[in-house]
């Protein structure tokens, strides 16, 4: 028996071939992979450092909607936040969460929600110690990142207190000051009109000066920060250049853009199938000292030569 296809018949079949042909395509193309990154605070104060991530993530081969997505969760300073925020990117399945703020709480909250779901972190503690990993150099689970613990003392310290850290950023400093035979002023600020109440602490207790602890609520308002320290003419030092390079009169630590630059990179290499548990812990090798001698001259002091020679950027 001979069948007979008109001319409509077959474009129509044509057509509905044609028509499964992309989506037979697109159903044998892989998912874009996703990461979920976490921070403790704002995405006003982020966007510098992710401009360092997606460079990171360039370089191991991933651009931003072309063959990898980003998925935000901002807890805008609110640390009990935080817990749902992991738990939601846990649900979605993310491929790798990126987690920072809070000098290592926020990483210690994604390791809680998800055991199996790749992390790369940036911590100011111990990542050893705080059980983020079994050791620096063999991570041993599912989480890996770079450490950057606090390298400098001071006889004031302004911590904020809604961050999970605190207690221990500030044990570690009083430990320094002990050595050094310094007492520790603390002073807390956690809103914007506690900030005064906090330098007029340190002026009372007849500081000689003050460290900026890291933390995502402070490093959002840097001109602020630098303002009252030039107000109060108390000699302060923070961890990132950027304070120094508004006003600051120093910052000694490392540069913050090439740690989430090699956050970048390593979510790039778990992406393309590295574990984390693989993957050593990377600590900072430069550490830089930023003066400000602007800001040195009109507080009246007189920078000593041997610091100057062993700036790596003197602002004049």
């Amino acid at each position: 028996m001979t069948v007979t296809i008109g001319r409509r018949e077959l474009l129509v079949a044509l057509g509905g071939a044609a028509a499964a042909w992309p989506l037979a395509a697109r159903a044998q193309q892989p998912a874009m992979p996703v990461i979920g990154l976490l921070y403790g605070g704002s995405s006003d104060a982020f966007g510098y450092l992710l401009t360092a991530i997606r460079r990171g993530l360039r370089e191991s081969g991933y651009i931003e909607g072309r063959n990898v997505a980003i998925e935000f969760r901002w807890a805008e300073d609110r640390y009990d936040r935080v817990p749902a925020l992991a738990e939601d990117l846990v649900r979605r399945r993310v491929d790798v969460i990126i987690a920072n703020g809070g000098g290592g709480y926020v990483a210690k909250v994604a390791k809680a929600a998800t055991e199996t779901i790749p992390i790369v972190f940036t911590t100011n503690l111990d990542p050893v110690k705080s059980g983020l990993v079994a050791s620096l150099n063999h991570p041993g689970g599912n989480a890996t990142g770079m450490s950057l613990a606090p390298k400098a003392a001071a006889i004031a310290i302004l911590v904020n207190p809604d961050n999970p850290n605190t207690e221990s950023i500030a044990k570690i400093v009083k430990e320094a000051g002990d050595a050094l035979g310094r007492s520790l002023v603390i002073a807390t600020a956690n809103t914007d009109h506690e900030f005064e109440s906090a330098y007029a602490t340190v002026v009372e207790r007849r500081a000689g000066g003050i460290i900026i602890a890291a933390d995502p609520f402070f490093n959002a308002r840097r001109e602020e920060l630098v303002a009252l320290s030039a107000r109060y003419a108390i000699p302060a030092i923070y961890e990132w250049r950027e304070f120094a390079e508004i006003g600051g009169l120093m910052s000694y630590g490392s540069r913050v853009t090439d740690t989430f630059r090699q956050v970048g990179i390593y979510a790039g290499r778990i992406l393309k199938g590295e574990k984390p548990a693989d993957l050593p812990v990377e600590q900072p090798t430069k550490f830089e000292l930023v003066v400000n001698l602007k800001t040195a001259k009109m507080l009246g002091l007189d920078v000593p030569t041997a610091i100057l020679l062993r700036a790596d950027e003197v602002i004049e």
